[in-house]
């Protein structure tokens, strides 16, 4: 099969690869389509490089049935299915309090085993066990069905914070997952200011129905979500990126009593600064949200069928294998919001 295969640090290739082929209680999936992610980005640009190489990253993964391994039930060829892609135990204490993506065995597409940026996908019996494996409605698009796992690292977040109608929520940061939590944030009842140096993503966010926007290369933010919410501060403000200077400097735009969410994922070996003082007499909560769980995958696949919540505009670039390396490009470049490779 042909397969973008990651073979080091910057360097991915086009290139021939072999076909996965189902063992027990396993699948094949033929992709249809795979999501371009953040964090296939930042591997390949070196931070959490595999250690196994050369593989296939891509994680956001739908497609159709292809093959059945043995004593593999509910499922027949040809169905279209979207993809869960954290393989999990299902018998470790995080599994059996249904945190699965804190699983103490978990791997993954892309993360231990070869992912969906290729022709073929095999998915172990983890994947499939857990209910990872969500059959598509046939007048749902493999387009928009790639939005799911995105979407349920932001149900994720959505459920740690705890918001609520008529919360205010500010989210720094508004590049693709940043959009995502404001689209979330909307759905849930709040009000959303979102904060970026580009103009372009601002632009894009208030089309999104961002109440307010605030370039931060032109404005003080604290100024300006003290100013919003009349010197209290947000209820829930989220860090959508992982610059942790940045995120250490959006600890006071949160109020007493409220939730601060640290989202994106920052470097290594880099903390940050927190009073405890002030955690302690304004009774803050700080939490952060990894991936999802196979429930919060569900839960946003629905929303997407349902049409509750619309992700179609969020993909702005549609890619071939061929032209992969352009999409990685645009990627590391900024020049795109949610890039899709279809086959």
């Amino acid at each position: 099969m042909k397969a973008a295969v990651v073979h080091g640090k910057d360097d991915i290739r086009i290139e021939e690869y072999p076909t996965p082929q189902a063992g027990p209680g396993e699948m094949v999936v033929k992709i249809k389509a795979s999501g371009i992610c953040a964090t296939d980005i930042k591997i390949l640009l070196g931070q959490g490089l595999p250690k196994k190489l050369p593989t296939i990253l891509g994680h956001e993964v739908v497609g159709e049935v292809f093959e059945l391994g043995e004593g593999t039930a509910g499922f027949q060829t040809g169905d279209r299915v979207a993809v869960y892609p954290i393989a999990v135990c299902g018998e470790c204490y995080y599994c059996r309090n249904g945190r699965h993506n804190l699983c103490m065995e978990e791997f993954g597409l892309g993360h231990g085993i070869d992912g969906g940026f290729a022709e073929y996908v095999r998915l172990p019996r983890q994947i499939i066990n857990a209910g990872g494996v969500v059959k598509m409605p046939q007048d749902l698009s493999y387009e928009k069905a790639a939005l799911a796992e995105p979407l349920s690292c932001g149900i994720a977040a959505l459920k740690a914070n705890r918001v609520k109608p008529g919360d205010r929520v500010v989210v720094v940061g508004a590049g693709p997952m940043g959009l995502i939590h404001l689209k979330l944030s909307k759905w849930a009842g709040a009000t959303v200011i979102m904060a970026d140096i580009l103009d372009k993503r601002l632009e894009t966010a208030t089309r999104m129905g961002a109440d307010f926007c605030v370039d931060v290369s032109q404005m003080d933010l604290f100024d300006e979500v003290m100013r919003i919410t009349e010197g209290t501060g947000a209820e829930v403000v989220i860090t959508s990126l992982g610059i942790p200077k940045i995120i250490e400097q959006s600890l006071k735009l949160v109020r007493n009593g409220g939730t601060f969410n640290i989202f994106g994922g920052p470097p290594a070996g880099q903390p940050i600064t927190v009073d405890p003082r002030w955690v302690h007499y304004g009774e803050i909560i700080i939490t952060g949200t990894f991936a999802a769980t196979p429930v919060q995958f569900k839960k946003a696949f629905d929303l997407i069928a349902a049409g509750e919540v619309k992700v179609e505009d969020l993909i702005t670039d549609r890619f071939t294998l061929d032209n992969m390396l352009d999409a990685i490009e645009k990627a590391k470049n900024q020049e795109m919001i949610r890039g899709i490779v279809l086959f």
